[in-house]
């Protein structure tokens, strides 16, 4: 039997999102799961194999993709391909800001330059996608922005020390919040996913460490590591008309790690 998506509120048929970080891990997961949804998946990356490798998965699974090389560290990029985008397809309905790093360093032991990377990477990357594809969708009167921010943004996690990482995801939570009450009345809804420990590469060597591992897992009510498909079945949700009344929120993914 064939699913008429159009049926139902989560879709994005007839829609263009472009997906930071979709080289691997959460991002690759979500550029699926838009695809899956009906969108044209714009696959962006600073790996050039990885993201053409990412758009190759989705095409083959049947959705519709193509892939493009980005730095989101470097504004001057981020405006050019989001310019040559826009002028060609004629619109970026849904930005999906996911390109993240993290890095375990003891704070005593951080680094000037380790400390801006994370920064650059995690901070400054995702406002300067979000003002350059913002600035299309204020002049559209309508868009969908969701940042992928982390737990790590509400709680300080231990045992691993990674305070550069957390401060950059709390920074994300408000970015979110503060674009979401500006840009509201132009229609452009602004919202944060916070996942948890999820099965990504980074994580499965983290749980190498059997003393954060059982830190992990002890602390997490649900008692598992999360999966990429549990964080973008969120980012689909914030995406589509289903949730035309939600901005400004921060969905947390985190098999209930925050409720202590």
């Amino acid at each position: 039997m064939t699913v008429d998506r159009a049926a139902h509120d989560i879709t994005l048929e007839g829609r263009i999102a472009l997906v930071t970080g979709a080289g691997s891990g959460i991002g690759r997961e979500t550029a699926h799961v838009l695809a899956r949804a009906g969108a044209y998946v714009l696959v962006s990356d600073v790996d050039a194999e990885r993201a053409s490798s990412a758009a190759a998965e989705v095409r083959a699974a049947g959705g519709s993709a193509e892939h493009h090389v980005l730095d989101v560290r470097d504004r001057s990029s981020v405006r050019t391909l989001v310019g040559a985008l826009i002028e060609r397809l004629g619109a970026i309905d849904v930005l999906v800001n996911n390109a993240g790093i993290v890095a375990n360093t003891a704070a005593a032991d951080v680094t000037e330059r380790e400390w801006r990377e994370v920064l650059e990477v995690n901070l400054h990357g995702v406002f300067w996608c979000a003002q350059a594809v913002g600035a299309h969708m204020l002049e559209r009167g309508a868009g969908a922005i969701v940042n992928v921010a982390s737990m790590a943004g509400i709680v300080a996690l231990d045992p691993q020390p990674q305070v550069h990482y957390n401060v950059s995801k709390a920074a994300v939570i408000m970015l979110t919040r503060s674009l979401a009450v500006e840009w509201a009345p132009r229609n452009v809804r602004v919202n944060a996913v916070s996942p948890g420990y999820i099965g990504t590469e980074l994580t499965k060597r983290g749980l190498c460490n059997a003393a954060w591992a059982e830190r992990w897992m002890a602390r997490t009510p649900l008692g598992r590591v999360g999966t990429p498909r549990d964080v973008a079945n969120a980012v689909l949700y914030l995406a589509s008309d289903a949730a035309s009344f939600v901005t400004g929120e921060n969905v947390v993914v985190d098999g209930g790690y925050t409720v202590w």
